[in-house]
């Protein structure tokens, strides 16, 4: 579940049986295999990681630069950096990324954004003739 391109660590773990219903801020890696009423954001000054595992469950706001994902999220996702879904991820909101690595049986019920990114010069290309 940790990819050999992240180079944060985990410093925090909601546990299994842990309920929070509000808003998480985090600095560092966080992983979450509990529930969550509220947003989940990471302080966007420093590098992060998010794990949502397979039993978590997130009815809010996710936002943060690396999120790996395996449980089930209702609302929309913001990843400045790269995005994982795993076969197990639900998510049920926007999704908004920079790189994506989707695995066969993720789910995604809303729109795919990628950060524009590519968008501009493939039509600086289009708008040159080439």
């Amino acid at each position: 579940m940790f990819s050999r391109k992240n180079k944060s660590t985990i410093d925090s773990l909601i546990g299994l049986s842990t309920n929070i219903d509000g808003n998480l801020y985090f600095k560092g890696g966080l992983r979450i295999d509990g529930h969550i009423k509220g947003n989940v954001i990471a302080d966007e000054e420093h590098d992060s990681m998010l794990v949502i595992s397979e039993h978590a469950i997130i009815c809010g706001e996710v936002r943060a630069a690396h999120i790996v994902v395996d449980g089930t999220i209702m609302g929309p996702v913001f990843s400045s950096e790269l995005l994982e879904l795993l076969s197990k991820a639900r998510i049920n909101g926007n999704v908004h990324y920079k790189a994506l690595e989707m695995n066969s049986g993720a789910l995604v019920t809303g729109k795919l954004d990628h950060g524009g990114d590519i968008i501009e010069p493939v039509l600086r290309l289009a708008a040159s003739g080439v």
